[in-house]
């Protein structure tokens, strides 16, 4: 299966708490922290959610 470099790029100062449940979700919690996960369809739909504060890369 493939994996996925999920990267913090933007601060949770001002977002709304859904999105900070998600970015807690996914395993990160500071700017430029990067966790991998595999490429499933539950771990794409959070990246979608949040596609704007995060860089995301096949590994």
């Amino acid at each position: 299966m493939a994996k996925l470099n999920i990267t913090l790029k933007k601060s949770l100062i001002g977002r709304n708490p859904r999105q900070r449940a998600t970015v807690k979700a996914l395993g990160l919690r500071k700017i430029g922290q990067t966790v991998t996960h595999d490429d499933t369809p539950q771990i794409r739909g959070m990246i979608h959610k949040i596609d704007f504060m995060l860089d995301v890369e096949e590994a």
